[in-house]
C-alpha cells in the first residue's frame, strides 16, 4: 500500500501549484506560448552525491567542507515535453538517465586529473516521470519532479563477520524498480534557457539476493542516493 501512496503523493505535489499559479497575476511562464501549448526541453544536472546515506527524501548529507568516503560526483540527463497550463505554471513529462557515482573528483584544487572510473556498484539507472515548473516572476522559478526509477544491477559478494563468503547470488532483474523525486529553484536567463540549484533523491535497492542452496530470496541492501547540484535546461 505504501508503494502505491508514494507515486500518488508525488503527482499531487506536482499538480498543487496550479491553484496558486492561477491566483497570481502576469504572464510569467513562457509569454510566447498560449495556455494549452507546449514545448520540448532538454536538461542536465551535475553535483555531489551524499555517498548513499540518504535513508529518505531530504536526508542527504552534503557538507562540502568535510571529506567523506563514498561521496562522488553524479550527473543526470533528461528530455521531455511541458505544457503551459496557466500564465505561471507548466506541467510535463520527462525521461532520462542518472549516474550517481562513476565520477570521482580528487585533488582538483592542485591541478591533478579528475579520476573517472567505472564502479559497478555505483547507483545509476533510467527514469521516467513528470515535472512541473512555476514561474513566480519572469526571472525566478521553482520546480518539482518525480516518477519511476529503474536502478542498475548490483552484483556483489556477501560475507559473514569473519570474512567467509556466504555463497549468495545477487544481481538480475528482480527488486530494482523504485522511484525518484526532486525539487529546485533558479533563474530564467532567457525564455529558452535557465539554470538553478536542484535536489534529487533516488530511492533504490540493490536487487533481490538469492540463496542457491535453499532457493530463498530476500531484499538486497538499500542504495538510495541523493544528488545536490546545478541544473541547466534549454527549451525549444
Amino acid at each position: 500500500m505504501k508503494k502505491l501512496l508514494i507515486p500518488a503523493a508525488i503527482a499531487a505535489a506536482l499538480c498543487a501549484p496550479t491553484a496558486f499559479a492561477q491566483s497570481t497575476g502576469g504572464d510569467t511562464y513562457r509569454p510566447d506560448l498560449q495556455v494549452g501549448q507546449g514545448n520540448a526541453f532538454v536538461a542536465g544536472n551535475v553535483g555531489r552525491t551524499d555517498g548513499g546515506t540518504a535513508g529518505r527524501f531530504g536526508t542527504g548529507d552534503f557538507n562540502v567542507f568535510e571529506s567523506r568516503d563514498g561521496r562522488k560526483t553524479g550527473y543526470g540527463l533528461v528530455g521531455g515535453y511541458r505544457w503551459k497550463l496557466s500564465q505561471n505554471f507548466g506541467l510535463g513529462v520527462e525521461g532520462g538517465y542518472a549516474d550517481l557515482g562513476n565520477i570521482e573528483v580528487r585533488n582538483i584544487n592542485n591541478g591533478d586529473d579528475v579520476n573517472q572510473r567505472a564502479d559497478r556498484n555505483a547507483l545509476r539507472g533510467w527514469q521516467v516521470g513528470g515535472n512541473a515548473r512555476l514561474n513566480v516572476t519572469p526571472a525566478w522559478y521553482v520546480s518539482g519532479r518525480g516518477g519511476f526509477f529503474r536502478a542498475s544491477d548490483n552484483n556483489v559478494d556477501y560475507y559473514n563477520s569473519v570474512g567467509q563468503d556466504l555463497g549468495l547470488e545477487s544481481g538480475g532483474s528482480d527488486g530494482r524498480n523504485s522511484w525518484y523525486a526532486g525539487v529546485g529553484t533558479g533563474w530564467n536567463a532567457t525564455e529558452n534557457f535557465s539554470v538553478g540549484v536542484h535536489y534529487d533523491y533516488y530511492r533504490a535497492k540493490a536487487g533481490d539476493v538469492r540463496d542457491p542452496v535453499s532457493g530463498a530470496r530476500f531484499e538486497g541492501p538499500k542504495r538510495s542516493t541523493a544528488l545536490l547540484g546545478l541544473q541547466a535546461e534549454y527549451t525549444f
